[in-house]
């Protein structure tokens, strides 16, 4: 066999073995990389079940202030009053989130009167729920029997403010609405029957408390409402 025919096949052999070589070492990077990939992916797995599962561990919640609002500014004209052309914009305004369903970490409800001139206003169902959007506030009412619920996901104080800021509905130590103190005329708040001092807006609701607010003569003031019989399971 001439010289040269062997030399060429011994080249050829050598580059087949060397395809073969690189052919190999492709095959061993990519099943290496897609284990890693695969046991990364496991691990990360792992780690969120560990996480999400942890007792006590909640979802995050939508912010709760932790001072809550003392001050109600709304509208001032006469009772009754309705329920406010826009809920969530009025929910805001209390600095409090629409939830998509009510909280569980605190629930506690509490109830008010509004007493004008010796006759009850009427406090509207669904304060603080957009029945549109299918959302509501952590305080807001049912029924116009003027029970409070507190449904909250979050620990914290809510206040008679904020409820009257989601009602709409100025509230201060001389105003309720368009309802001024004076010219023989009194504004009152009362919580479980004993007078509150100050700006009841700032009254913060606690369980099972009877809140009434009383707009009349000086006459008319000595006999609120103390105490409300909630109904069983409230």
């Amino acid at each position: 066999m001439p010289r040269d025919s062997r030399k060429a096949r011994a080249a050829a052999a050598r580059k087949a073995m060397e395809r073969m070589r690189r052919q190999e070492r492709r095959r061993r990077w990519l099943f290496t990389g897609a284990m890693t990939g695969f046991v990364a992916a496991i691990v990360l797995a792992v780690v969120l079940v560990v996480a999400f599962h942890q007792p006590g561990r909640v979802a995050a919640s939508p912010a709760i202030p932790a001072t809550p609002l003392a001050t109600a500014q709304g509208r001032t004209d006469q009772p009754p009053w309705s329920l406010p052309a826009d809920t969530t914009a009025q929910v805001r305004a209390a600095a409090l989130p629409m939830l998509t369903t009510e909280g569980t970490v605190e629930h506690i409800h509490a109830h008010l009167d509004v007493i004008v001139n010796g006759q009850p206003v009427v406090v509207p169902a669904d304060i603080g729920i957009d029945r549109s959007t299918g959302r509501l506030s952590p305080l807001h009412t049912h029924d116009t029997t003027g029970v409070l619920h507190v449904e909250s996901p979050a620990q914290a104080d809510f206040s008679l403010g904020q409820l009257f800021t989601e009602w709409q509905v100025t509230l201060s130590a001389n105003q309720i609405g368009g309802l001024k103190a004076g010219d023989g005329k009194v504004l009152q708040s009362y919580v479980n029957g004993k007078p509150y001092q100050g700006d009841p807006a700032g009254i913060i609701l606690r369980a099972h408390d009877e809140i009434a607010i009383v707009y009349s003569t000086p006459a008319q003031q000595p006999d609120p409402p103390s105490t409300y019989a909630f109904s069983a399971g409230l």
